[in-house]
């Protein structure tokens, strides 16, 4: 079944039909990315909604199941009309989603629709299980990543700023078949890798970690990739911290499989930080999913419900850390895939072992 299937298949129990308009659920469902229209779903059709500057686009890439239109008046107005051909009295939108400017357009302009929520809870369910197109792509933008941090690791060199880092790992990846990025790099160098998030700083790396979070966008899908490597030489307390992160890595993904709960992985990874002395600093999940966005559902964490598990399809980094404000800190992640047989496919295939430049 198509993605479009899928959805409509689903939007019996949500409503008459559905208007889509995040660029992220657009392109799930029809294959044409824009972010300036909408797609309204019945559950025997389909059409996409889009201007001029999009029409011809449009037309050659929308998905099979979709009519596309270009309406003369307002986006609003056309949903109205072709609501009205059917007698549509309830439309499904993405809770998540619309703003409050477009939900009283629609209000004033649908006055005999019933506007319902669900589009959003019911997309993120089907999105968190990938096709072999969509692992193909993710697949694609996790090599370009590899690449790049192969790359980087002959291009560390005294005197580079951490803007430098990063802006080198985009352009590689962009010269390298990146649609684009999946995410801001983050390149933190010294007492700044601490920041878990951190900005690339205007200023020359610091000795001791630089940790690199970065990945390729291609064909639509996302990679996302950590590194953390070590500028001049680590000290004992450094390869203990760094070889604590690499055991929770290793053991969580040895344990990651079809059916294990998702609190469960999170817990194997923290325990083993926690037992080494570092209770308390590994603030973030272990994982989360990745698709069309960078972060997605499935998430591996200690907060998550018992009953979610890991399932064939299911797309996840494993990314445990340790973080000493004010002192250093270090992630180590990759990018794994549940197989049809519960087995785990890993895309990240660069190395991990401590690497001092």
């Amino acid at each position: 079944m198509t993605h479009l299937e899928k959805f409509q298949e689903k939007l019996a129990a949500l409503g008459e039909a559905a208007l889509i308009s995040s660029p992220q659920n657009i392109f799930y469902l029809s294959h044409f990315a824009y972010d300036d229209g909408y797609l309204l779903i019945f559950p025997d059709g389909a059409y996409l909604l889009a201007d001029f500057r999009y029409i011809e686009a449009a037309r050659a890439s929308a998905a099979e199941g979709f009519t596309v239109l270009c309406p003369e008046g307002t986006m609003t107005d056309a949903v109205r009309e072709l609501l009205a051909k059917r007698g549509t009295k309830s439309l499904v939108l993405e809770e998540d989603h619309v703003r409050l400017s477009l939900h009283r357009r629609l209000c004033d302009t649908l006055e005999d629709v019933e506007l319902c929520t669900g589009a959003s809870r019911t997309l993120s369910a089907l999105r968190m299980y990938k096709d072999g197109n969509e692992l193909a792509a993710i697949s694609t933008a996790q090599e370009i990543t590899d690449a790049a941090f192969a790359h980087i690791l002959s291009y560390l060199h005294a005197g580079l700023r951490e803007i430098d880092v990063a802006l080198e790992l985009e352009h590689f990846m962009r010269q390298n078949g990146a649609e684009g990025l999946a995410f801001d790099t983050i390149a933190v160098s010294g007492s700044a890798s601490s920041l878990p998030h951190g900005v690339p700083r205007d200023r020359v790396l610091e000795k001791g970690f630089l940790t690199m979070d970065f990945g390729a966008r291609y064909g639509g899908y996302c990679a996302d990739m950590t590194r953390t490597v070590v500028i001049g030489r680590a000290d004992d307390e450094m390869k203990h911290l760094y070889q604590t992160v690499l055991t929770a890595q290793r053991a969580a993904l040895d344990a990651a499989k079809g059916g294990i709960s998702c609190k469960a992985l999170d817990k194997i990874a923290r325990d083993i930080i926690g037992n080494a002395g570092y209770h308390g600093t590994f603030g973030h999940s272990l994982g989360h999913g990745v698709g069309i966005d960078i972060h997605e559902a499935p998430r591996l964490g200690p907060s998550v419900a018992e009953d979610e598990v890991l399932c064939p399809g299911h797309v996840v980094t494993v990314e445990p850390g340790i973080y000493l404000a004010g002192r250093y800190g270090c992630r180590i992640e990759d990018l794994i895939a549940i197989r049809t047989d519960g087995t785990v496919h890993n895309f990240t295939k660069s190395p991990k072992e401590l690497i001092e430049i």
